[in-house]
């Protein structure tokens, strides 16, 4: 399962993927995306320095495959198409609150760089990993 490819031009292979989690997170009580945020609409921000980050919005992994490193994998496989483009980050945020979440992104070696609170009394979270040279 270690051959993980990156699929570009997906989006409602990935928007499925995003709302098949959301719907088990419902299920669990976890608090998830609505599907009206699950649309390529919403999704695509193109504003960002080019070549700077890559920004990995709704990252999730299908329930099938969860528990198996699957996330490790895919970090992996995004670090080697970041290290090809010569992008230096990868970076993702989520509510500080969530950590179940936190763990398992800073297993994956993202750090907290920022913390961003806001008047309603909730915190986003953001993280960054650093796409070193592979030698």
């Amino acid at each position: 399962m270690s051959n993980i490819v990156i699929q570009f031009n997906e989006m409602q292979t990935a928007i499925s993927v995003m709302k098949e989690v959301s719907a088990w997170g419902r299920e669990q009580g976890y608090r998830v995306w609505p599907d009206e945020w699950l649309t390529p609409e919403e999704l695509v921000t193109p504003n960002a320095p080019k070549y700077e980050a890559t920004y990995l919005h709704k990252f999730c992994v299908r329930r099938k495959f969860a528990g198996t490193g699957m996330t490790n994998l895919v970090v992996d496989a995004i670090k080697k198409e970041c290290r090809k483009r010569r992008i230096r980050y990868i970076r993702l945020d989520t509510a500080l609150d969530e950590k179940a979440v936190r763990k398992i992104y800073l297993n994956a070696g993202f750090k907290i760089v920022d913390i961003i609170d806001y008047p309603n009394g909730r915190s986003l979270a953001l993280y960054e990993l650093e796409v070193k040279d592979s030698h």
